[in-house]
């Protein structure tokens, strides 16, 4: 899992890998990069738009040799950007899914304003979206807007009693219709409500995997797992995950 401050919230996931790549270069570690396969040897488990910061989040790393756990521990929290901090690292099946192919949802945490918002007209708000059968959305795809049905990218709303306004969205991925993003529901959810919702910041918490069972293998990559700060500057709580 990797993490993002508010210091290098612009910054794109792209930059982010491509300066990990390099610095993960200068460890020695034998990164994997095969003849015609555009792949990088470090990929990220599911893009963050500009401007979202990051908790938990995966990553895959992919070595061309089968190295102690240790050692590839030492070289990768020695390389990563100062703004990340590794909380794990387990072996992965060499044959198992990319992480891509099997993140099927996300959670984020959405600040609002303005504080006036009552917390029971904004959750009233979010059933009543909820509750539509579709609700249509544009996107700008090859410089022209698409119209899309956002609808079943979302997972769930809800609501904290507090002010400012905190909402929990849950969002799906889909390999034909893409993500939900969390800025388009909150739009829509002002739409709904009948007033505008400002948004202070957006914090994905976590991503969702779907791991399918894959035999043990004595070669497989190492699969990163990251965390970082989030918007207050408070270390983000670490989780666990087990290896295939």
């Amino acid at each position: 899992m990797f993490g993002r401050p508010q210091a290098t919230s612009q910054r794109t996931h792209r930059d982010v890998a491509d300066d990990w790549t390099e610095r993960l270069a200068g460890t020695g570690l034998p990164l994997a990069r095969p003849e015609g396969r555009p792949r990088p040897p470090l990929v990220f488990a599911a893009p963050l738009p500009v401007g979202v910061m990051a908790e938990q989040e995966y990553a895959d790393l992919l070595l061309s040799e089968h190295l102690p756990a240790w050692r590839v521990r030492e070289a990768v929290s020695a390389s990563m950007p100062t703004d990340l901090t590794l909380v794990g690292l387990c072996d992965v099946w060499v044959g198992a899914p990319a992480l891509a192919a099997i993140v099927v949802a996300a959670e984020y945490r959405v600040v609002a304003a303005p504080a006036d918002l009552e917390p029971h007209a904004v959750r009233a708000a979010a059933g009543r979206l909820l509750a539509r059968p579709r609700i249509e959305r544009e996107r700008t795809r090859g410089g022209r807007p698409v119209t899309y049905d956002l609808r079943p990218l979302i997972e769930h709303i809800t609501v904290e009693d507090r002010r400012p306004i905190v909402l929990r969205v849950g969002t799906r991925f889909h390999p034909e219709r893409g993500s939900g993003r969390p800025d388009e529901i909150v739009s829509a959810l002002s739409e709904a409500l009948g007033a505008p919702i400002d948004i202070d910041a957006i914090v994905r918490e976590r991503l969702v995997l779907d791991e399918p069972a894959t035999p043990v293998s004595p070669a497989r990559p190492l699969r990163p797992w990251l965390a970082g700060r989030g918007p207050s500057g408070r270390q983000a709580p670490s989780g666990k995950r087990t290896g295939a």
